[in-house]
């Protein structure tokens, strides 16, 4: 799976998602759904920024004194 796909995630799930939970009921946690959805993508969001960060190649390469990548 690309990286760029897997960062894309958490802006189709809400952005696309949210038409289709768009309703009061049922509740989760005492929240509507519409703002469980919501709170579950940004919690998501973090989770898979944290992922995308390890997988992307860039982070592994060693940094010199000025905290830069070397080449």
């Amino acid at each position: 799976m690309s990286l760029r796909l897997l960062a894309a995630l958490p802006f189709i799930g809400i952005l696309l998602g949210v038409p289709f939970v768009n309703r009061t009921e049922p509740l989760v946690l005492g929240m509507p759904l519409v703002l469980a959805w919501i709170v579950m993508w940004v919690v998501l969001t973090a989770a898979i920024m944290a992922i995308v960060y390890r997988l992307d190649p860039i982070n592994r390469e060693p940094l010199n004194d000025a905290g830069e990548v070397q080449s």
